[in-house]
């Protein structure tokens, strides 16, 4: 199995699993992800404070992740076909 598939598939369990079980996958790779880390350029953060201001100003429209997630689930039914 690919790591891309792997992500894919943890993901959609983590969407769904009980409280339980997300923590104890957390306290196994807790200490990876501190170390780790995301470390964001000045540019990227320019990027996002732009598109937020272009947001509140409502010069650009935005989805919900809801509305997201049932578009790219529209995608993936329309490409497997």
């Amino acid at each position: 199995m690919t790591s891309t598939a792997i992500r894919q598939k943890l993901h959609s369990y983590l969407e769904v699993a009980n409280d339980k079980k997300v923590k104890a996958i957390y306290t196994m790779v807790e200490e990876a992800i501190e170390e780790e880390g995301v470390d964001y350029t000045d540019e990227f953060k320019a990027e996002l404070d732009r598109r937020y201001a272009a947001y509140k100003d409502g010069s650009e429209k935005a989805v919900t992740a809801a509305e997201s997630k049932k578009r790219i689930q529209k995608l993936l039914k329309s490409a497997h076909k």
